[in-house]
């Protein structure tokens, strides 16, 4: 039997007024997406997410 480490890196761009309602729309997002889909997370055994808002600096080329 085989156990498979799995890890989602992205980047969202959302325009909100500040850092905490920014991580709030996604996290609510996040949220929905999960628990509408509970069975197939249950079954790859996902764990946690995380993240945190950021405002880019002029190198981010996150967009490109």
């Amino acid at each position: 039997m085989y156990k498979v480490h799995w890890i989602i890196d992205g980047i969202a761009t959302i325009d909100k007024k500040n850092q905490d309602e920014a991580e709030n729309e996604i996290k609510s997002r996040i949220e929905k997406f999960v628990s509408e889909n509970s069975e197939f997370f249950n079954t790859i055994g996902a764990k946690a997410i995380q993240g945190k808002a950021y405002l880019p600096g002029k190198d981010d080329v996150s967009d490109k």
